[in-house]
């Protein structure tokens, strides 16, 4: 059975756009070679950490939404541990409200492009 999932990491600043592109790739393709799909990606961009981590005080942001069996999220966040350009991850299991709130917040997304 395939649950939902989304992903936020962060990568270090010190990163070129290149980088942090083929960082995200790699995380994809976990994803899509254990099983999963990917429904939904954002890329947040450079963003103001909370507080310092590794004495960075920013990061690039990513979040990926997507599709997978339980085991693929073990295989995903140990890549982003041995991964030394990530510095932060999160993953976690979307209920049905969670999924049904993160569907209607992309659709209304893509209306307010639209609309532009």
């Amino acid at each position: 059975m395939l649950n939902h999932y989304e992903t936020v990491f962060i990568t270090t600043p010190v990163l070129s756009e290149a980088q942090v592109k083929e960082a995200v790739e790699k995380f994809k393709a976990v994803i899509t070679k254990n099983g999963g799909n990917i429904e939904h990606e954002e890329d947040w961009g450079l963003r103001k950490l909370a507080y310092p981590i590794q004495k960075k005080t920013t990061g690039f942001y990513h979040l990926i939404q997507f599709n997978a069996p339980g085991e693929v999220v073990d295989q995903l966040e140990v890549q982003y541990r041995r991964d030394e350009k990530v510095i932060r991850f999160l993953t976690f299991r979307l209920d049905k409200y969670a999924y049904e709130y993160a569907a209607k917040r992309r659709n209304n997304k893509k209306e307010v492009k639209e609309e532009k």
